[in-house]
């Protein structure tokens, strides 16, 4: 394996470890507020603003998330569909309650 290479590897395995820290933060932030549905990109961002203040590798996530795009619009999309499933939880909980 060549020194690129095993550079972009491990630049991925440390952005994917920076990540599920994020993660792990976001569902912390999730369980102090109440476990109140529909803030997940909320607690996301504010989840990724103080993991990142503490991190030596927030440039290198910081670069990674810079350079792919697509990743963002997935975590995105991926908190959207979050959002709405909770949204339709709490539809369906309370039209069955009326019912």
């Amino acid at each position: 394996m060549d020194s690129d290479t095993r550079r972009q590897k491990q630049q991925a395995l440390m952005t994917e470890l920076i990540e599920r820290k994020i993660r792990l933060h976001a569902q912390h932030l999730y369980d102090q507020r109440g476990q109140t549905e529909g803030l997940a990109l909320q607690d996301w961002i504010e989840a990724e603003s103080q993991v990142l203040e503490n991190s030596i590798l927030a440039p290198l996530y910081r670069r990674t998330k810079a350079e792919s795009p697509a990743s963002e619009e997935f975590e995105k999309a991926e908190f959207e569909k979050a959002d709405n499933k909770q949204f339709d939880k709490s539809n369906s909980c309370c039209s069955e309650a009326g019912a």
